[in-house]
């Protein structure tokens, strides 16, 4: 009789065992439960047979659509009714939004990818703004301007660039198009350029390429013929990743690739990336930019 008391509680204490363990699943579970996160109710359905579960399905499919779409046409309605000021508005409050978004994530430590050269993509030519003109890259000069106590450019010539440290990355290069390749640079680092000829800070202390927020805040790049313009703020064109190119893939730079000198870098798209560069000049003045006046982004970084 005894044992089959204590054979009972035995199984009693089991019970209530097994009862704790599923209690404490099912908080568990909870925890991780969104509406448990959120406090929300929740309410179970009525169970149904799948017959009825893919009919609900697709009412819900075919509803959602129905939603999508008249939100679509609304949209493209009210675009086609907004006047071409508020549009040009419009658009320009967003690229000023990214412009932010982007300079607030923006650090010269967080590089571009780089690539082995083996992976360096066929050749392609996109873009001859600026190269129209006849040009010998043995008698070429680079004008700078906008340096401390010059009055004048100054000019600089292939030898005076290539005299300063050599840098080569093999990076993507891509196009607002949609498309991208791999390209294998080699050229001068724009911030090397700098420290040996920007201009003097704003309170009058030696430049310090560390701390582009005491410098001038622009550059602006031209072609020769000045037909071809892009503007640069300090902070990304100082970017480890962005070039002085002289030579790609491996060979001098080809007249349609911007010969004798163009800009190289991963940060930006193509359109700021300019060939044949004539004039750079530091300046206070968000400078023009050619693709910005045909309506594209100013900043351009990606």
């Amino acid at each position: 009789m005894n044992e089959e008391k204590e054979e009972i509680l035995v199984e009693k204490v089991r019970e209530i065992e097994h009862a704790k363990l599923e209690k404490e699943k099912l908080q568990n579970a909870d925890r991780e439960n969104t509406a448990i996160v959120l406090n929300e109710n929740r309410e179970l359905s009525k169970p149904m047979s799948e017959a009825d579960a893919r009919k609900q399905l697709s009412q819900r499919s075919r509803r959602g659509f129905l939603v999508g779409s008249a939100a679509a046409i609304i949209g493209i309605l009210g675009w086609r009714w907004m006047g071409d000021e508020r549009k040009e508005a419009l658009l320009r409050s967003t690229f000023e939004f990214n412009e932010r978004v982007s300079q607030a994530f923006y650090r010269p430590s967080r590089l571009s990818p780089e690539f082995p050269v083996s992976q360096v993509s066929p050749d392609r030519v996109n873009g001859a703004y600026g190269l129209d003109e006849d040009l010998d890259p043995a008698t070429w000069q680079l004008r700078v301007g906008g340096l401390a106590g010059r009055t004048e450019d100054l000019i600089l010539t292939l030898a005076d660039i290539k005299a300063l440290p050599r840098t080569e990355m093999t990076t993507q290069l891509k196009c607002v198009e949609g498309w991208s390749i791999v390209v294998n640079w080699a050229g001068v680092r724009f911030s090397d350029f700098a420290a040996k000829y920007l201009p003097g800070t704003h309170d009058g202390s030696s430049p310090d390429i560390n701390h582009p927020e005491k410098l001038l805040p622009y550059v602006a790049l031209t072609t020769p013929d000045e037909s071809y313009y892009v503007g640069w703020d300090m902070p990304s064109i100082l970017h480890p990743q962005t070039l002085l190119a002289y030579e790609m893939n491996g060979e001098p730079l080809r007249e349609n690739h911007g010969a004798p000198l163009r800009l190289a870098s991963p940060t930006k798209y193509g359109i700021k990336q300019i060939k044949r560069i004539g004039r750079i000049e530091f300046t206070n003045e968000r400078p023009k930019d050619f693709w910005a006046e045909q309506g594209y982004d100013w900043y351009s970084g990606h």
